[in-house]
């Protein structure tokens, strides 16, 4: 897909989504589930509860896990098993009614909602949907597999795993869902493999998460990756698994080792630290700079930085202090809020740059404004050289826009990687004095699920 064809979208951090069966104070673990994948998404959280009795609560709303769930609420979570989601707008855009969980109440039971990803084929589904009687209570992409689900299905007498089934397979994307009734919960990941799923154990319970971390949080066992294509079903009788698809690969998103995962997490079974330090050995390989020291942009490419700086023998330096308390400039839902965070958000330590010719690592370079910004914070610091480091290859347009959402054109033509400008070009417009990225072949070497 050109990106032409998708002015109209944003370029998202992907949500993170994260379930709980058969442990007590459900809700309870949820919520540090969530607060574990913050990162993947700051603009709302929501949690949905069943109960013994079939009985399903929820609590959701705008802001970090912290802000929307407290002692109070959460307590009146009850319920052995949960669904939880933070979200980063993405179709459809932003306001309460678009924050996950989903519930929906139907006649054949109930049933809760939670999705990581992007349909690309949502518009006609939506229209096909509304033209046979569907009323969408948000603008959601993720609304339209609830409604498949209980309008698709051939016969409506067979167990819900075949409804779930028929919807999947109308569905194309990436995603990683999960549907929870008032027994179980089902795990869903799209036959790509885009998005990442995992299960783990806790107690006599389990746990699913987007990432990894969020096990490590509770002490949860990590027991193994949902599968592309598969419908795990988790209940009081263990785990169970079921293809709905036989097209199945695995095509992982790159940019969740470059950028969106959290570095403790394990994706596919590769360690995203490790990932990305080899990315900064390998970039070194490709790219030596006569420098004194390295330092990374905070946080993702700090593990790029230590690779380079012990490819190299430079001494890696802590030149950048992030403020915690802001939120990611890549994730943030206008221009006009981005280029307000990177000014506050990082602070140089000008007696660690002054007089020295720095190497900059970063993990990717995007828009760019974030880039300039940077380069030139260090400059003003005292900065003689920047020699800026990128750890991934050019970022260019997502295959068929189903990685990631890009930003509308205005932004695109202020970005370096808008039309195909030359090094000198690049260098000149972020201020810096050398602009290697790595290379996209030694980039798959390093990725071994990448295809």
């Amino acid at each position: 897909m050109v990106m032409g064809q998708i002015s109209d979208r944003e370029l998202h951090e992907e949500c993170g989504v994260f379930g709980v069966f058969g442990v007590k104070d459900a809700a309870s673990l949820t919520y540090y589930g969530l607060h574990a994948l913050q990162h993947r998404g700051q603009e709302g959280a929501g949690i949905v509860t069943v109960d013994r009795d079939a009985t399903f609560r929820r609590i959701k709303g705008g802001g970090l896990v912290t802000e929307v769930f407290g002692e109070g609420n959460l307590s009146t979570l009850k319920g052995d098993m949960a669904i939880g989601h933070v979200r980063y707008t993405t179709a459809g855009g932003g306001g309460i009614e678009n924050v996950q969980p989903f519930l929906f109440r139907h006649n054949t039971g109930d049933f809760a909602l939670a999705h990581n990803g992007n349909i690309v084929n949502s518009a006609l589904l939506r229209i096909y949907l509304e033209n046979k009687g569907s009323l969408f209570q948000s603008t959601s992409d993720s609304e339209i597999l609830a409604h498949l689900i209980k309008k698709e299905t051939k016969y409506h007498d067979r167990p819900r795993i075949y409804s779930i089934i028929d919807a999947l397979n109308m569905i194309e994307g990436a995603f990683a869902f999960l549907i929870m009734t008032a027994n179980r919960i089902y795990a869903c990941r799209d036959k790509y493999g885009l998005r990442p799923l995992s299960i783990g154990r806790l107690g006599d319970g389990y746990v699913v998460s987007s990432e990894t971390c969020a096990f490590d949080v509770l002490g949860a066992e990590f027991v193994r990756d949902v599968e592309p294509g598969e419908i795990v079903t988790i209940d009081s009788e263990g785990i169970r698994s079921r293809d709905f698809s036989q097209y199945k690969r695995c095509e992982m998103c790159s940019m969740e080792y470059i950028y969106f995962a959290r570095p403790d997490s394990d994706i596919e079974g590769c360690n995203v630290h490790a990932y990305r330090k080899e990315s900064g050995r390998l970039l070194f390989g490709e790219a030596p700079a006569e420098a004194d020291i390295v330092v990374g942009v905070p946080d993702s490419s700090l593990s790029a930085a230590m690779g380079y700086a012990e490819a190299s023998g430079l001494p890696y330096e802590m030149g950048l202090i992030k403020n915690k308390y802001i939120g990611r400039t890549f994730i943030q839902g206008s221009q006009k809020q981005r280029e307000n965070s990177v000014r506050i958000k990082l602070n140089v330590i000008s007696s660690t740059v002054k007089g020295k010719r720095v190497v900059l690592v970063d993990d990717s370079i995007v828009r760019g404004t974030t880039s300039a910004r940077i380069i030139k914070l260090l400059r003003d610091a005292g900065a003689t050289e920047v020699h800026f480091m990128v750890s991934a290859p050019p970022f260019k347009s997502p295959p068929a826009g189903w990685y990631v959402r890009l930003p509308s054109i205005p932004i695109l033509s202020q970005s370096p990687f808008a039309s195909t400008f030359s090094d000198s070009e690049l260098m000149s417009w972020n201020f810096s004095d050398e602009l290697p990225q790595l290379i996209t072949n030694t980039f798959i070497d390093v990725s071994p699920f990448w295809y």
